[in-house]
Order: structure tokens, then sequence, then C-alpha cells
């Protein structure tokens, strides 16, 4: 049940929609320039993609202290002190950028990662901040800011990469510091439901190995991590494929994937609708489905449309299973268990993300593109079905 929020629910929603623009503009241009940024310094080219999956793995890890802090100091001091951890990170990078260090950069993106998993916990706190009927919609709302960071993002790396001179993307990277900033201005606005802060508090609540046995925070955490891990799976092996596989330019792969974040975001505006009229379990099987739908589409042809089609399902798909997994995990936990909650969800959601990041290169190497299709099919079917079995049997409590 969500404790009231001492400011206008719509409000903070608004902030922390705008917050989710401004984080997520900085991750787009990390997914824009990061490689490239580290190509040119690294030992071996193939290290290239090495500084993000340090941020996915930096995002993992930090995820269970992140909801601890948040909910020890409160919301908007937690959200403000994630979104401060990106000044330094991106000076950091800005200087290895400037000074031509790999290493540098790989632990400045690592921080970075640091960040973006208090900036994760946003979805949370809307749902946790409004009325039970409002859950859905306040986390879909929250993640529809990522629309504006799909062209925000891209927009502002191109615009700032050659700003100094001699010194590629330096620039970029300051940007992103200016971003960060601003966030923490904006953050400073919210007035979110307050949080159970006294450690002895939380601990009236059911303990881990309770809540590992409630099937609703067990489903939710699956739907949710299915969802993600395969979204991550076929989406950092799709421009791969593409240029070296299937020979397409690296024009047409950006193109692809830029359709694909924005197809991410996009139906944020109108899943909460979907969700209050499907419940949260059978629209997180229809994400899942959708999922099923983009690995069909790239079995079935090589073409840029057939990769632009697929990336667009995958991305609607886990907007669906994302949101919705979310939303069941909302109302799955009672005040005191929150932090206890989130901070679990977020450790097993993003470290098999990051599994999925690191897995996915290797397996396109080892198993070739269709068998990673092939496989997504194989993980989202089983996913579908446990939230079947979750449905069927949650209509029989209901009956009973």
């Amino acid at each position: 049940m969500a404790q009231p929020a001492t400011g206008s629910p719509l409000r903070n929603v608004a902030l922390l929609s705008l917050s989710q623009a401004l984080a997520g503009s900085s991750q787009a241009i990390l997914i824009s320039v990061a490689a490239l940024t580290a190509v040119g310094m690294a030992p071996a080219q193939g290290l290239a993609t090495l500084p993000v999956t340090l941020m996915i793995i930096g995002t993992a890890l930090t995820t269970g202290p992140a909801a601890w802090l948040i909910h020890s100091w409160g919301r908007r001091q937690g959200f403000m002190f994630g979104a401060a951890i990106s000044v330094p990170a991106a000076l950091l990078a800005a200087t290895a950028a400037w000074i031509g260090n790999f290493w540098v950069f790989c632990l400045a993106l690592a921080v970075f990662g640091a960040s973006g998993a208090f900036g994760q916990q946003y979805r949370f706190a809307a749902a946790d901040s409004v009325p039970p009927a409002l859950k859905s919609r306040a986390i879909s709302w929250v993640l529809f800011g990522g629309v504006l960071a799909g062209f925000i993002g891209p927009q502002l790396s191109a615009l700032s990469k050659d700003w100094i001179a001699g010194a590629t993307f330096t620039g970029t990277y300051l940007v992103m510091a200016v971003l960060a900033l601003i966030a923490i201005g904006v953050l400073s606005m919210t007035r979110l439901a307050p949080t159970v802060r006294k450690a002895e508090d939380r601990k009236a609540g059911r303990s881990f190995a309770q809540l590992l046995r409630t099937p609703q925070i067990l489903v939710a955490m699956l739907g949710g991590s299915a969802s993600y891990a395969l979204m991550t799976l076929v989406m950092v092996g799709a421009p791969l494929a593409m240029v070296y596989v299937c020979g397409h330019s690296t024009e047409e792969a950006a193109f692809a994937i830029q359709w694909h974040i924005v197809a991410m975001f996009a139906p944020s505006f109108v899943t909460g609708v979907i969700i209050s009229r499907l419940g949260a379990n059978l629209t997180a099987s229809l994400g899942l489905m959708l999922i099923l739908a983009a690995a069909i589409v790239n079995l079935s042809g090589i073409s840029v449309g057939h990769f632009v089609a697929a990336l667009v399902l995958l991305g609607v798909g886990w907007n669906f299973g994302f949101i919705a997994s979310t939303a069941l995990l909302a109302e799955s936990y009672r005040p005191e268990e929150a932090a206890r909650v989130q901070g679990l969800n977020e450790q097993v959601v993003f470290g098999v993300m990051a599994i999925a990041s690191v897995a996915s290169g290797l397996l396109l190497e080892l198993i070739g593109w269709q068998s990673i299709n092939v496989l997504a099919i194989a993980v989202a079917a089983a996913a579908i079905a446990v939230l079947a079995w979750d449905q069927f049997r949650t209509r029989e409590t209901a009956d009973v």
C-alpha cells in the first residue's frame, strides 16, 4: 500500500518523468558514443565494448545498496545523491577521452552504472507515491520520459562531439555532467512518499525467505528478468549481426537501434491503461509474446526491414513486460518491506541483464544469430507459461 506523498501526485510523476528523460539522455549518449570512444584507445579492438559491459555490471552490483540508501535517507535525498554520482563519472570520462586512457574510461563507465542503479528506482517511487489504482499508470508515465531521451541523447552527442579540438567526444561527456546537475535540481523539487527509514521498523516485514516463497513476487521478478534479459540479448546482438553477419551498413544498424529505443518507451503513454484493463499478469504475457514474435521475424529474414520490424516489436514487448512486471511487484509488498523487495528485484533483474549483455556477443560468435533467436523463443515461451500458471492460480484463489 502506498504511503501518501507530501506533494501533488501528478507533479511528482511529471518531475520523475523529466528526471528519467535526463538520465535516459545520458544513457542514450553512452549507447551512441561509448564504443566509438573506446575503440580508438583500447589495447585490442575486441575490448571496445568492455566499458559499456562494466557500466551494466556496475548497475547490477549497486542496485541493492542503492535501494538501501534510498530507503534509509529518503527518496529525494537518495535520488539526488545518485544523480550527483554522474557528475564525477562524466568528468572522469571526459578526462579519459582527452588523454586517451582506456582504463580510466572503463572506471568512469562503471561509476555511471552505479548512478544508473538509483535512476532505476524512479518507477518504484512513482508507484509508491500514488493511490493503488494509479500505480501502473504512474510507472508507465515515468518511463515515458525515455522517449525524449531517445531523441535528445543522440542529438546532443552529435552536436558536442567536436566541441574540443583534437579530443573527440570530450565535450559530449561534459554535456552529460551538465545533464546530471539539471537532474539534481529537478529531483530537489519532488515531494515523494516517505520511506520507512529506521532499520528496526523495516525488520517488521517478512523475511527474505518468506518473500521468496510469495508467488506474486517470484512471478513479477521472473517477468521483469525475462523481459529485460531477452531484450538485451537480442538488442546487443542485432547491430553486430546486421553489420558483420548480414553485410548492412553501420548507418542502417544505427537507424534500427534508434527506432528500437523509441519503441521501448513510446508505448508508455498507454501501457498503464492496458494494465488497468487486462491486468498486470496478462499484459506481461503480451509483452513476452511480442518478444517471441520479434525473434520469429528475425528468423524469417535478414533484410534491414526485418531487423527494424523485429527491434520495434522487441522494444514494445520489453515495455509491456517490464512495466507490467513492475506493477505486479508494486502490489506485493507492505511499506516496511519496500527496500527489501525492491533491492532484491533490482539485483535479480539487472544481474540477469548483465549476463545477457556479456553473453550476446559470445553467443553470436559461438552459435550464430539464428540460434540466439531460437533461444529467445524458448525462454519467452517458458516465461509465458509461468505467467499463465500464475493467472490460473490467482483466479482459483479468488473463486475460493
